[in-house]
C-alpha cells in the first residue's frame, strides 16, 4: 500500500512569500531554518580551486572522514573510527540511510512531538511505524527517559533531537544518559539528530555517543559550517553496520557532492569565522525574547539551541497555518505553522527561525508589534 505523507506546509508559505516579493512586496523569511551567510571563505576559496584543477567524480573523501573523527574528540572527547562516518547529500538521506539498513516494514520507531517533520514523514514512506510521544512544557518539549520507558511494546528504536526542531531545546546530559539506559535496557536502537551542535546559547550540547557509543547518529554541514546548499551530511555507525551502510549508500546514493566534501574539509580551517555567526544569532534570540511578551507571545519552548522560537498562539487561533498565511500577507514576515511538527497539538503554534541578520529580526519585531496588537483586539 503506497504511504500517505502530508504536505510540508511550511514549503507552501515560502512559495506564498516568494510570489509576494515577485510582486515587489518586502519580505523577511523566518520560515526555514536556514542560515542566511553563505560558507566560510575558506570553503569558497578551496572549491575555486578544485573547480580549476579537479574534473572530479564518484568520491568518499578519506581526509574529510579524518577531519570529523578528530572533530568528535576535540569537541566532545570521543574516539571514533573515521570508517565508521558515512558522507551523504546532507541529513535527510543521512537519516533515510539509517532508517532503512536497519529496520523492516512495520518496525516502531519514537519519537517526540513536536518533531521535526520529516522524520514522520520519513518513517511512513518506508512505511515504519511512527511512535509520536506527546512532549509538552512540563518536560520542555523534549523526549524523556520515563516517557520512553513507558511505551509499551517497546519500540525497535527511538529518533531523538538536541538542539531539537522545532523548539531549540537541549537534552541535558544526565537525561541523554538515562535515555541510554533505557535503550539498553528495553534493546531500542538509538538515531540521535545532532545536526544543530555548536549552536546553543546555554550548555552545550552533548553527543549520545557518549553515552551509547553504538548508537547512529545524523549530522550535516547545513546549519553551523553554513552550507545547507552544499548538500553534505554524514550518518555515523556503529562499527557492526559500516558495510551494510555503506552496501545501502552506494545503491541507493552513490556518493556525496565532490566539490562539497573538498570545500567542507576546508571549512574546518574557518571555525572562528562560524562560531562569529553564533554571536549573531544570539543577538537575534535576545531581541526576540525581550519583545515576544509585548506581543502576547509569552508561552514558548525554551531556545536553547538551533535558531528557532516556538510559540503558542492557542489565545489567538486553533488554525496555525491560516494564522501564518495572514502574517505573511499582512506583514510580510514569512514564519511555518505548527501543524507541521504536531499534526494534534501544532494548530496552536507557530515557529520563527531567527538564523537571518540582526536588522531583518530588528525590522520584523517592528512589522510584529502593531500587527499583533491588532489580533488581540479582535
Amino acid at each position: 500500500m503506497q504511504a500517505q505523507l502530508e504536505p510540508f506546509h511550511a514549503i507552501a508559505i515560502s512559495r506564498l512569500a516568494h510570489a509576494l516579493k515577485a510582486q515587489g512586496r518586502s519580505i523577511i523569511h523566518m520560515e526555514f531554518g536556514q542560515p542566511s551567510t553563505g560558507a566560510p571563505p575558506a570553503a569558497i576559496a578551496r572549491a575555486h580551486a578544485v573547480l580549476d584543477d579537479d574534473a572530479m567524480g564518484y568520491w568518499e573523501s578519506a581526509p574529510l572522514k579524518q577531519r570529523l573523527a578528530r572533530h568528535y574528540h576535540e569537541r566532545y572527547g570521543v574516539t571514533v573510527n573515521p570508517e565508521r562516518f558515512i558522507l551523504t547529500c546532507g541529513a535527510s538521506p543521512a537519516l533515510v540511510l539509517a532508517l532503512n539498513s536497519l529496520f523492516s516494514p512495520g518496525d516502531r520507531v519514537a519519537l517526540a512531538r513536536p518533531g521535526y517533520v520529516a522524520y514522520r514523514n520519513a518513517l511512513k514512506a518506508l512505511h515504519l511505524e511512527p511512535v509520536e510521544i506527546a512532549c509538552g512544557p512540563e518536560v520542555r518539549y523534549q523526549l524523556t527517559a520515563a516517557a520512553l520507558a513507558a511505551v509499551e511494546p517497546a519500540p525497535h528504536a527511538v529518533i531523538i533531537a538536541s538542539p531539537a526542531n522545532p523548539t531549540g531545546t537541549i537534552i541535558a546530559a544526565e537525561e541523554l544518559a538515562a535515555i541510554a539506559e533505557v535503550c539498553r535496557e528495553r534493546g531500542i536502537r538509538i538515531i540521535s539528530d545532532e545536526i544543530y551542535h555548536g549552536l546553543s546559547y546555554v550548555e552545550p550540547a552533548q553527543t549520545i555517543l557518549a553515552y551509547a557509543p553504538e548508537a547512529l547518529v545524523v549530522s550535516s554541514f547545513s546549519k553551523y559550517f553554513s552550507m545547507a546548499g552544499w548538500r553534505l551530511g554524514w550518518l555515523l555507525v556503529p562499527e557492526d553496520h559500516i558495510a551494510r551502510a555503506q552496501a545501502y549508500c552506494g545503491n541507493l546514493f552513490l556518493t556525496a557532492p565532490s566539490l562539497s566534501q573538498h570545500a567542507a574539509l576546508a571549512a574546518f580551517d574557518d571555525l572562528t569565522e562560524l562560531d562569529s555567526h553564533l554571536h549573531v544569532y544570539a543577538e537575534n534570540r535576545r531581541l526576540l525574547l525581550a519583545a515576544l511578551p509585548d506581543l502576547g507571545l509569552r508561552a514558548i519552548a525554551p531556545p536553547d539551541g538551533a535558531f528557532y522560537i516556538y510559540a503558542s498562539i492557542a489565545h489567538l487561533t486553533d488554525d496555525s497555518l491560516d494564522f501564518c498565511q495572514r502574517l505573511l500577507n499582512d506583514t510580510g514576515v514569512a514564519t511555518a505553522p505548527g501543524i507541521d511538527f504536531d499534526p494534534v497539538d501544532g494548530r496552536h503554534f507557530f515557529r520563527m527561525s531567527f538564523a537571518v541578520s540582526t536588522p531583518q529580526i530588528v525590522d520584523a519585531i517592528a512589522r510584529l508589534q502593531p500587527w499583533f496588537a491588532a489580533q488581540a483586539g479582535l
